[in-house]
């Protein structure tokens, strides 16, 4: 492994050190309502990327 690519590394303690960082943060009730912005954001970039490639004349 690259020694420069040891800090980007993330285990399981870095996963676990997160979500409790998380849940402190904005508290259990707050996150399925973050996720389900995220996944609506989501959604709609991939709507517009799809629509973008349908109009591009290039692609054809």
């Amino acid at each position: 492994m690259n020694l420069y690519m040891l800090p980007l590394a993330i285990g399981p303690w870095q996963i676990a050190l997160i979500v409790v960082v998380v849940l402190l943060l904005f508290g259990g009730k707050k996150i399925p309502e973050l996720m389900r912005g995220l996944g609506s954001g989501i959604k709609e970039f991939k709507d517009a990327s799809k629509e973008d490639d349908k109009k591009d004349p290039k692609k054809e």
